[in-house]
């Protein structure tokens, strides 16, 4: 089987390659990227070790697709993926466009002419913020739960959010980039003959993840943790009781190779992915775990609302499950051991990740 990954060089793309490999002998896997984010020279490097053949390309421009070699599926894995990108920092809000939607196209006529299947890496961010800030919650010790003895919304169950929830305006500039890739995908699949498939993952964290405040946040908050530098619970009374799941990209590998190996046509086209509750986590919880781990160290709170924070997400992978026998494996302990551990012999990290 060949592969095509675009943004391989991200923490994403270069594990989802990694497990792969570990999956099949004899599979073939070509990256692109084009090595903006801070700290991809160094997943290019470490894409090489494994055997991936590396093009560095923008796959906004059509013409860095003309070397690319033929591939059965391609993982689509380049993005702009912080909420705030096109708003606070992270380029303008054209740039974002252009990165998240306008290259959309070429990748889609790269199937087109060879054919060639489409995984797109979506988000949660394509849902609703007003519908989940509504959410009935309450504070279960140092972290907010879902009320389960209140009317919930459709799409929502004391197992998370599915995809029949709401996904209306306002989601954010980043969250309406993915959602309308997630259209444009599934009618280029059905206008030429190829097969798609749709993924809104959760969190995903791990050890290698270049962490910053608005992206790779349980990445962040543990190198944070244990360089002592300054941390803050911002937005709902600055308790630090917001909460998201979290789960692997080797988790995700673990999904895509299903979907690619699954000849069904029709059908359900999108699904969620994420950790789920068990791997769930307020920012109060992650702390507790870091002190815990490397010793106190106390975050400062931060009242002050910010548009496009929410309180409480976790995903739940019920149909990703029925359909596809999957689940998240690696734990939430799992995880969080594996960057602590990775923090530790790199105490510079959040430097090689631009901070």
């Amino acid at each position: 089987m060949q592969v095509l990954i675009t943004g391989a060089c991200g923490f994403v793309g270069s594990s989802v390659a990694e497990s792969l490999l570990e999956r099949h002998e004899g599979m073939s896997i070509t990256g692109i990227d084009n090595l903006q984010r801070t700290g991809s020279e160094y997943n290019r490097m470490r894409l090489r070790k494994m055997g991936v053949t590396f093009l560095h390309g923008d796959i906004r421009a059509a013409s860095d697709f003309e070397n690319l070699p033929a591939a059965d599926w391609v993982i689509d894995a380049a993005a702009n993926a912080s909420v705030l990108a096109g708003v606070q920092g992270n380029g303008s809000s054209r740039q974002l466009f252009e990165h998240n939607l306008a290259s959309l196209v070429n990748v889609l006529e790269y199937c087109k002419t060879h054919q060639a299947g489409f995984l797109l890496l979506s988000t949660s961010r394509v849902y609703s913020i007003p519908a989940l800030a509504a959410l009935p919650l309450k504070a279960a010790g140092n972290a907010f739960q879902l009320d389960c003895l209140a009317p919930l919304p459709h799409g929502v169950s004391a197992e998370g959010i599915g995809t029949a929830f709401s996904t209306a305006p306002p989601v954010s500039l980043y969250g309406s980039t993915k959602l309308a890739s997630e259209a444009i995908a599934l009618e280029y699949g059905e206008a030429f003959g190829f097969p798609v498939w749709i993924n809104r993952c959760g969190v995903l964290a791990g050890a290698g993840q270049f962490g910053t405040p608005d992206q790779g946040i349980f990445s962040y908050w543990v190198n944070a943790h244990l360089q002592k530098r300054p941390l803050r619970y911002i937005g709902f009374d600055g308790a630090g009781k917001q909460v998201r799941d979290a789960f692997h990209p080797r988790d995700l590998a673990g999904l895509l190779d299903t979907q690619m190996r699954t000849a069904r046509k029709g059908g359900q086209r999108i699904y969620v992915a994420g950790g789920g509750a068990s791997n769930a986590m307020s920012l109060a919880q992650l702390t507790d775990w870091c002190d815990a781990r490397f010793g106190p160290h106390s975050p400062r709170p931060d009242p002050r609302e910010r548009p496009y924070d929410i309180p409480w997400v976790i995903m739940d992978s019920t149909d990703a499950a029925r359909d596809f026998g999957w689940r998240a494996e690696i734990t939430i302990d799992g995880i969080l051991e594996g960057i602590a551990r990775h923090a530790g012999q790199y105490p510079d990290w959040l430097e090689r990740s631009g901070l």
